[in-house]
């Protein structure tokens, strides 16, 4: 990770952490630097989510480019999926989304695409930050016919709306779904989507203000969902985040399906039909014991990464495996996506209901979780609270008490100043005191941060 741009882009709070002049400057930088490497005129393609500080950073950038000599090809309030397919399939030199995913309002991100709708190679995110630091001499504004241009391209959201439709094998007709949309990017497709298949749709936290996104709602508060599918008899319910690239859902008794049980669930699918490429599915470290005991019942092997969908998608271009994610949703299929897509997610989610006849709590019943506790503990630095000797001491212990019982995993957020401390075992009483241990160990020695 870089000093701005994290696991997921350069996020924080707007014009705090995350200025209007940062986004300028990123915008210079990008408009000169494929321009200067293409040698010719650049295309660069933003969307954002539905945050108040989106429109100001999205002007920010387009400035920036323009007067670096690239032309900004705006898709408006459209999700990160969307920006990431558009980016691959019309030919952009790289893509830009403004959001800050499952973060309050108030916080803001600018995740940078390459050509192929792939999060930034490392090498381009350096020169950004030197460039955001000075370490790179000005840049010359374009002058005359060179100075860029914003294009209208709602037309690709449009597009992006059509590719979801046409990846449904089968039609929803009398199915009854619920989705909540988090105030996000998401309120002005998903529903279309559902639609446009013949389910019978009910949506809700769809109206946004700018000030509401993830507010007690969406994939992070998902109890809501609950509620709303079981109040009104549905067949199953699924709930994005701010920029829907991940989706959890909620079967027809009011079970919250996780990013473990979809991974099961349509890994396990494409087993049975051959898809399977590798017989791998791709998981990270913080995935639950109960999704490995599943895969290893059902013959299905797996693969480990750092968290993070960046390190998913690396290791399923590496190894040639075909789908991975996160237990928080992030759910990559690498036939269709490069990214993750929380309503791609929810479409194969359907598709395996339909093709099975199945319910989805009948799909997901193999996979039995082990009590775990993840808590977040916001530091004044991540490297020393999670370096200190009497913390990693303290983490020593809690691991040699659990032995093969369970387990310890505490890492930094790629996206905000915080560490999780996370424990996973037999009851939630012995979770709740191990990872406690820990938290007083890190507040012990100064590190938490009011």
């Amino acid at each position: 990770m870089g000093k701005y741009f994290g696991t997921d882009g350069f996020r924080g709070e707007a014009n705090v952490d995350l200025t209007f002049d940062h986004a300028v400057k990123i915008g210079r930088f990008l408009g000169w630097y494929y321009g200067a490497r293409l040698g010719k005129k650049t295309k660069i393609l933003i969307g954002k989510d539905t945050r108040r500080s989106s429109y100001m950073f999205e002007y920010a950038l387009c400035t920036g480019l323009m007067a670096s000599g690239a032309d900004a090809y705006i898709m408006h309030v459209t999700t990160t999926p969307s920006v990431s397919y558009i980016t691959r399939t019309d030919d952009f030199d790289c893509g830009i989304m403004i959001s800050a995913s499952h973060n309050p309002y108030y916080d803001n991100g600018i995740k940078l695409l390459n050509h192929n709708g792939e999060k930034m190679d490392e090498e381009t995110i350096t020169e950004v930050e030197k460039y955001l630091d000075g370490e790179i001499s000005e840049i010359p504004l374009a002058k005359d016919s060179e100075i860029g241009r914003t294009v209208d391209y709602v037309a690709g959201r449009n597009r992006y709306i059509g590719y979801l439709i046409s990846l449904s094998k089968y039609s929803f007709n009398g199915k009854r779904v619920g989705l909540d949309v988090a105030n996000g990017a998401a309120w002005s497709i998903a529903k279309g989507v559902f639609d446009a298949l013949g389910a019978k749709t009910y949506v809700i936290n769809n109206e946004p203000d700018g000030l509401n996104i993830n507010t007690d709602c969406g994939s992070t508060h998902i109890e809501h969902l609950r509620k709303f599918v079981l109040d009104n008899h549905l067949d199953v319910g699924f709930a994005y985040d701010g920029d829907a690239d991940r989706c959890l859902c909620v079967d027809e008794k009011g079970n919250i399906i996780t990013g473990d049980h979809i991974l099961y669930i349509y890994g396990k699918y494409m087993k049975e039909r051959g898809k399977l490429l590798n017989n791998t599915v791709v998981t990270t470290v913080m995935s639950n014991f109960g999704l490995y005991k599943a895969l290893d019942k059902a013959g299905i092997g797996y693969a480990k990464t750092k968290v993070g969908d960046k390190y998913v998608y690396e290791n399923m271009v590496r190894y040639g495996n075909r789908i991975g994610g996160e237990q928080s949703g992030h759910i990559i299929f690498s036939k269709y996506a490069t990214t993750g897509d929380g309503i791609l997610t929810s479409l194969k989610i359907m598709e395996v209901m339909l093709a099975k006849e199945k319910p989805l709590s009948v799909l997901a019943a193999p996979v039995v979780f082990y009590p775990q506790v993840l808590k977040n503990v916001r530091v004044k630095s991540k490297p020393d609270a999670q370096n200190d000797p009497d913390v990693m001491e303290a983490v020593r212990l809690v691991g040699e008490k659990l032995g093969q019982d369970g387990r310890i995993l505490v890492r930094e957020s790629g996206t905000e100043p915080v560490i999780r401390v996370m424990v996973e075992a037999d009851t939630n009483e012995i979770c709740e005191k191990y990872v406690d241990s820990v938290i007083d160990v890190i507040e012990e020695k100064g590190h938490i941060t009011e």
